[in-house]
């Protein structure tokens, strides 16, 4: 492989990777807080779909990232509600949120545009464009140095930068914090916070929040950046593959990073070399485009025994009087 074809295959890692690592560390948030969030890709669709609506009527793709992550947080405050307040099954809510996103998507979709679910393209300012860095023309030509920059570095759009921005972010956050010494704590043990007068109930639903912002800037990443519209699930079971990474990184920030990069090279592989000759015979397209889903059960299946989630992942917290 010649740097041309490293740097195209790097670079298109960066752009596939930008969805599955905001949805990570969504799923990050919600399950250091003790809630399991299968919802992840109820919440990720219905923000592309919401982004993709709000930002072709405006013509301000900002708009549409703003309204996205509207939806995306009604759905978590829907999960909270459900899992929390009245605590129910948070598997049986996550799930149900995505089959809610995906029916709301096509019938609201198709009411309002009559293209099967489908809204029309994006143009103008009602989609991201690339962010051409300084002197990124004038270094294109330094060897080395020149097409990393200029190629992989430079001309992504602003949620790219963003979404890799927030991952030191969310660390200093989750671990330099007072809020995340809490929110860690309640994960793991929610009965000794809210015997120091922390509401679990509080921090549990602050948790939900702050993954449905980071949802929605997913889904309206999809739908305004990586592509000019919304297409009938388009989210593609991208919110159980960061849930995987989310195993796979053991609920730590800069991990999950590593992991979902992992995931996005899969990706990109598979679209940039549909069939691989390797000498004797040719792997045919159908398989690199399993690999990210492939990779996801192998996660699941070696993983998901030695990764440790935090203590009280999933149960739900009463109380006592």
């Amino acid at each position: 492989m010649d740097m041309l074809q490293l740097i195209l295959t790097l670079d298109s890692t960066i752009r596939l990777s930008v969805v599955l690592l905001l949805a990570c560390l969504a799923g990050l948030f919600s399950e250091r807080s003790g809630i399991v969030d299968i919802g992840l890709e109820g919440k990720m669709l219905i923000a592309a779909f919401v982004a993709a609506v709000v930002a072709y009527e405006s013509g301000s793709v900002w708009l549409g990232v703003l309204a996205g992550c509207g939806a995306s947080i009604a759905f978590a405050m829907i999960h909270g509600v459900a899992s929390i307040i009245y605590r129910g099954d948070q598997i049986i809510s996550g799930v149900a949120l995505n089959f809610l996103a995906s029916g709301l998507t096509i019938v609201i979709g198709n009411a309002i545009y009559q293209k099967g679910g489908q809204t029309p393209q994006l143009s103008g300012n009602a989609r991201f464009r690339p962010i051409e860095l300084p002197f990124a023309d004038a270094l294109a030509d330094v060897p080395v140095i020149g097409p990393i920059y200029s190629g992989l570095i430079s001309g992504h759009t602003a949620l790219v930068y963003i979404a890799f921005a927030i991952v030191p972010l969310v660390w200093w956050v989750l671990y330099r914090t007072r809020f995340g010494l809490r929110l860690r704590a309640v994960g793991e043990n929610p009965a000794s916070v809210d015997t120091a007068g922390v509401s679990v109930v509080r921090m549990r639903f602050q948790a939900l929040i702050i993954t449905g912002i980071l949802c929605g800037l997913a889904g309206a990443y999809l739908s305004t950046a990586q592509a000019a519209a919304f297409g009938r699930e388009m989210t593609a079971g991208r919110g159980y593959i960061a849930l995987a990474a989310l195993i796979f990184a053991n609920w730590r920030p800069i991990h999950a990073m590593g992991a979902t990069l992992l995931f996005g090279l899969l990706e990109a592989i598979s679209n940039l070399y549909p069939n691989i000759d390797v000498g004797l015979f040719v792997i045919p397209v159908q398989f690199t485009q399993a690999l990210p889903y492939i990779l996801t059960v192998v996660i699941l299946a070696g993983f998901i025994g030695r990764a440790i989630p935090p203590k009280s992942v999933g149960v739900a917290y009463v109380k006592e009087r």
